[in-house]
């Protein structure tokens, strides 16, 4: 009689392990549930081609919970022309502007390859000179100013900057303008504050988003 119960609990417990192994495996199931972009929107201020961002795409597993860089491993893809594409990595195509719509995908990892997941993003090529682009034809200010006063001028290849008196204008973001010190009788350009490039008393500035300060120091 002990014999046979002996037997019995034996067999109960081959049938409890394999009801165990027959269960499935998390670490066997790993799933890919989402995927983001990082950064989701990006934009280029101007559409040279040499400008460039990369584009990061993060998956989060289940069975375990984790998440992943899956930058290099997703499919990359771009909806228009406006920029090119190389593994997340994003350039305006050159003299194009608008905004292109970005997507990284990745199979889940169970239940075929049908099963994908999809990521999305944006980015924006601006050209602040052309009305037609998003942001185009945007104004902001130049301001002028002449230290100490009555010891010279500035004027301004565009129309608007004769400074003292007119030491305002407003210019297009992006554009670039020249602007010439002309010293009173006795007096001297110092120095320029706020340009990108000056020689001499003649000075050259890109109007930046949030406009810009430019002062001319005589002596």
């Amino acid at each position: 009689m002990k014999k046979r119960s002996y037997i019995g609990l034996a067999l109960g417990a081959l049938v409890v392990v394999g009801a165990v192994l027959s269960l499935p495996s998390c670490g066997n199931d790993k799933k890919l549930v989402n995927l983001t972009i990082q950064p989701a929107t990006q934009t280029f201020l101007t559409p040279e081609p040499g400008l460039t961002e990369q584009y990061t795409a993060i998956g989060s597993y289940i069975h375990p919970p984790s998440t992943q860089d899956v930058t290099s491993r997703a499919t990359w893809k771009v909806d228009n022309g406006v920029v090119t594409m190389n593994a997340g990595l994003v350039s305006p195509a050159g003299g194009l502007c608008g905004v292109a719509n970005i997507s990284a995908s990745l199979p889940e990892g169970t239940g075929g390859a049908s099963n994908i997941v999809i990521g999305y993003a944006t980015v924006t090529v601006d050209n602040p000179l052309i009305s037609t682009c998003p942001g185009g034809g945007r104004l902001d200010a130049l301001s002028v100013q002449v230290f100490p006063t009555g010891f010279g001028t500035v004027t301004g290849s565009t129309s608007g900057i004769n400074c003292p008196g007119q030491c305002i204008a407003l210019i297009p973001v992006g554009a670039s303008v020249g602007l010439t010190a002309v010293p009173a009788s006795g007096h001297s350009l110092l120095s320029w504050t706020g340009c990108d490039t000056s020689s001499g008393n003649d000075c050259t500035v890109t109007i930046p988003p949030g406009g810009i300060n430019v002062l001319a120091q005589f002596q």
